[in-house]
């Protein structure tokens, strides 16, 4: 009797453990995103990149969603601003909250094949936010992972999954 009660405790020791592999965690990554693809003069790209891109969380800093934001107040309002220039629509998409330690503006969706810029709008308010267009694996009409800080700017909750509409710059 006691051996299967001890056993399933086992396993699952064994099974969280190999999830502690080096290089688990890592092994889908590249070393260095790749240049945006976009229609925006290096300027502009410099300036977006300015916008959407953010330092990771410290490793203490993990307890709220306000610790977890490394954005600065002048990128959210200006991540917050209407586009200045003419957008595609790529299309929509059910969103749900991405990994909340990776810092700045960004969704990972299925509608983008390569890197590159632009926006998110839920239409049901109007707002949106400028992002880095982050390509994800899947069928297009799967859903995206949006970063924590570009979710507040919409103003949609982090329990929510929100049908948005995607844009490239």
């Amino acid at each position: 009797m006691r051996i299967t009660t001890v056993a399933p405790a086992m396993i699952l020791t064994a099974v969280v453990l190999a999830g502690c592999a080096p290089g688990v965690m890592t092994s889908g990554r590249t070393e260095a995103p790749a240049a945006p693809q976009t229609q925006m003069t290096t300027q502009q790209v410099a300036a977006a990149t300015a916008i959407t891109r953010a330092p990771a969380p410290r490793p203490a800093a993990r307890a709220t969603p306000a610790q977890l934001d490394t954005t600065t107040p002048d990128q959210r309002a200006a991540a917050a601003r209407p586009a200045e220039a003419a957008e595609t629509r790529l299309g929509t998409t059910i969103a749900s909250l991405g990994n909340p330690s990776e810092g700045g503006f960004w969704i990972k969706t299925p509608l983008v094949r390569e890197r590159g810029v632009g926006r998110i709008v839920d239409p049901s308010t109007g707002k949106s936010a400028k992002v880095d267009l982050i390509p994800l694996d899947g069928p297009a009409s799967g859903g995206s992972q949006v970063s924590l800080p570009a979710l507040q700017l919409l103003g949609v909750s982090l329990t929510d999954l929100p049908t948005i509409e995607v844009y490239r710059s």
